[in-house]
């Protein structure tokens, strides 16, 4: 009756068949179906007997899939798979969940944030308001979730205080740039001081920094709405501060909610604009489209700022990937950080977050930080043996800085290979010193760059994966684990085209031979993808 699987010695076995049989009346070697019957008959229907789990098939969950394809995908399933296959498929970590777990809170209302999923950008949020707007009202959610600071509680022990909502106040060492002068870009080495927070991290981790809003952004806006920066309002934390600080504390200027656009057609008589307006909330509103525009478009409108706060969305944590092992730099932790600006309809945009970093926080000022644990495997491999294959161009590069500090660190004797790409070689290749010293004692075997405007050719990291398609697929014969962290959009699925044409000329394989080969090797833990 019991089986040989089952989780006991063979006295046990024998001694729980005997009972079963005498209470059953059934003789041993029964088939097991009329054991259970024979159980729930004699115990009066009061025992209900465990089915085997079946574990489900997300069959969206691929980043390479497009939207429109994972929905389908998805069609006919309970709202919060939906919310699930809406994601950017990842499990990053940057929304504080991972994709199942994110869909499954905000399906049971534990979650109200619809704008954590990085990756997925507006076409994940425009997504998930969709869902909940269609979603039956009798429909009932299974999603039970579990947080991600759970970990994080777990590994850091004391310092579980510091989380997502109670972030430690760090203080900035430094922020010194990468970039050679000449340079178009601006990236930054940011290192912040753990000291006495007793936080812990582990490569792959990222770190969330919450950011504040320039204050100029802030300012226009009041203006725009014609209120006093002074008055008190309530923040989504309870808070009351005043209307200045709270728009550059806690919420969101880059991307206007569809209850602002509609609170501001209520509030304006210009057919023109309201028409605008409303192609905004159907089609979602133009990149880089930010708050300040839309009050612009709405010139004249009247509105109280307590009543624009209740309509705009929290300002989310940033999560930057850790560019640091604690066992070569302590109570610190380094990111890696291009700094965005640019100009768009005559005004200059900046990147709330990387400004802040590179310009409005001086060295001895604090930030707000915690760290988020990584939920997909994107770390180094358990074996120190086992090779690695890291694909990092511009900013992609900072936890493969932390990789190679880490297996430094412990010594570790598995071959390490880097792909690494920017603009020009002259002025772009980050912590080049770094890279080449490793090269040099032998820890990085090998370390292949491509700098796409230093020809009239640009060639890119997936072109060197190409190039070098042989040796790519001796090291996966080896067992290598390949990593990939960078824009899961473009280059991350650039990347995995590559890797997919890699193993099916080498491979002798068909293209679907090639893609579940390469399918497994992300099943198997060894292909893993940190993108934002």
């Amino acid at each position: 009756m019991i089986p040989e699987s089952a989780p006991f010695n063979e006295e046990q076995r024998a001694w729980l068949n005997g009972f079963f049989a005498g209470l059953t009346g059934m003789k041993p070697g029964a088939d097991t179906s009329q054991v259970t019957q024979a159980l729930a008959g004699n115990l009066g229907g009061g025992v209900a007997v465990a089915e085997e789990e079946v574990e489900e098939d997300f069959e969206w969950h691929d980043a390479s899939l497009p939207i429109v394809d994972r929905m389908e995908m998805a069609e006919g399933k309970p709202t919060e798979r939906k919310l699930m296959a809406a994601m950017a498929q990842l499990d990053c970590g940057s929304c504080g969940y991972v994709c199942q777990t994110y869909g499954e809170a905000i399906a049971n209302g534990e979650e109200t944030n619809l704008t954590l999923c990085s990756p997925g950008g507006k076409e994940t949020k425009q997504m998930i308001k969709k869902i909940l707007a269609e979603r039956d009202s009798s429909e009932t959610s299974n999603g039970a979730t579990a947080s991600a600071n759970g970990s994080a509680a777990a590994r850091n022990g004391k310092a579980a205080q510091w989380s997502r909502s109670n972030p430690f106040t760090a203080k900035l060492l430094e922020s010194r740039e990468l970039n050679v002068e000449g340079s178009a870009k601006d990236t930054r080495h940011v290192v912040i001081d753990l000291s006495g927070s007793g936080l812990k991290y582990d490569v792959g981790d990222a770190l969330g920094v919450f950011p504040q809003n320039c204050g100029d952004l802030a300012t226009r806006v009041i203006d725009a709405m014609a209120a006093d920066p002074n008055i008190s309002v309530t923040t989504p934390s309870g808070e009351t501060k005043s209307l200045l600080n709270a728009l550059c504390e806690d919420y969101c200027l880059k991307d206007p909610s569809d209850e602002l656009i509609e609170l501001l057609i209520d509030r304006i008589s210009d057919d023109s604009a309201k028409e605008t307006l409303r192609t905004m909330l159907d089609a979602g509103v133009p990149d880089g489209f930010d708050v300040l525009d839309v009050f612009e478009v709405a010139k004249g409108a009247t509105v109280a700022g307590t009543e624009v706060i209740e309509t705009l969305d929290p300002l989310n944590p940033r999560l930057y990937s850790i560019a640091s092992s604690m066992k070569q730099v302590g109570d610190q932790v380094h990111l890696t950080v291009g700094k965005v600006v640019y100009e768009r309809e005559g005004r200059v945009r900046k990147g709330v977050a990387s400004t802040m970093l590179a310009e409005r926080v001086a060295e001895g000022e604090t930030v707000r930080v915690f760290v988020q644990p990584n939920h997909a495997g994107f770390t180094v491999p358990s074996d120190p043996k086992t090779p690695m294959i890291m694909v990092g161009p511009g900013t992609g590069i900072a936890p493969f800085v932390a990789f190679l500090q880490e297996r430094a660190e412990t010594k570790a004797d598995g071959k390490n290979w880097l792909f690494f790409g920017d603009q020009h070689e002259a002025f772009d290749f980050l912590y080049r010193e770094e890279l080449e010293a490793y090269q040099s004692a032998g820890l990085l075997t090998r370390l292949d760059t491509a700098f796409s405007r230093d020809s009239d050719k640009k060639v890119y990291v997936q072109d060197r994966m190409r190039e070098n398609a042989a040796e790519l697929w001796q090291w996966l014969q080896e067992g290598a684990a390949f990593y990939v962290c960078g824009d899961a959009s473009r280059m991350a699925k650039d990347v995995d085209r590559a890797l997919q044409e890699v193993v099916a000329d080498q491979g002798k394989m068909s293209d679907e031979e090639a893609a579940a080969y390469v399918k497994e090797l992300s099943s198997s833990g060894r292909y893993h993808r940190d993108g934002y």
